[in-house]
């Protein structure tokens, strides 16, 4: 059976590949980067008691949330190219797309750990004769690390597979390589697109798995 897998030994296709890989690995890492401190701000400021502030947070998670990222991605890199003359590359408009994704998550992920915290542990604490700070620092915030660590390490997996899109505007990462290799041997190998996009899942699944595991293993010990 010809699985087309020659082509992957062909040239520097497999270096290419993994260059691929790094690229999306890249704009993830910078991404999560920008989302982990922004999100933790607004899942903090999301638990305010101001109806302003929790209305304009509100919009703009659902609002995130509703919008595909693929439109968001075509938005941020033609949008503003036609629009505002800007010169946006793809690499800078991924890492925008997916930070403004990142912090939404990341924002809720943040006020329902903090919302989770049993309303009798402040009341403990401040009977205790803590103050507000002291509360949180040693009750609030110790716990709610401990909720979102599994969470946001679930959120940079998703964030990682999700960044297969940018192959839509131009940047070269591992589906467009993958992309690349296929039409230049699709006379040679005509089953190169089984044997290439086998590996590309091969190494996606290579990325996410120990950082999925982690995840697992981090929930159930603190659980």
């Amino acid at each position: 059976m010809d699985l087309g897998l020659e082509v992957l030994f062909k040239g520097r296709n497999l270096i290419r590949l993994l260059g691929g890989l790094g690229m999306a690995l890249k704009i993830s890492l910078i991404a999560v980067l920008i989302s982990i401190p922004l999100g933790i701000l607004m899942g903090s400021f999301m638990t305010v008691k101001n109806r302003v502030v929790t209305l304009i947070l509100r919009f703009y998670l659902e609002f995130i949330r509703i919008m595909p990222q693929l439109v968001l991605l075509f938005l941020v890199f033609f949008g503003t190219t036609r629009a505002f003359g800007l010169n946006v590359s793809g690499e800078a408009a991924s890492i925008f797309v997916f930070a403004l994704w990142g912090t939404a998550e990341m924002g809720d992920l943040v006020r329902g750990a903090l919302q989770g915290i049993a309303a009798h542990q402040y009341e403990s604490a401040y009977a205790l004769g803590m103050t507000k700070a002291q509360t949180y620092f040693y009750i609030v915030f110790p716990q709610t690390v401990r909720r979102l660590i599994p969470l946001s390490i679930n959120l940079i997996t998703r964030m990682i597979k999700t960044t297969s899109l940018i192959v839509m505007i131009g940047v070269v990462e591992v589906l467009k390589v993958a992309q690349q290799i296929i039409e230049a041997n699709r006379t040679a190998s005509p089953n190169a697109a089984f044997g290439v996009y086998l590996f590309v899942l091969l190494m996606y699944f290579a990325a996410c798995f120990p950082i999925s595991r982690l995840a697992g293993y981090l929930e159930k010990k603190w659980r």
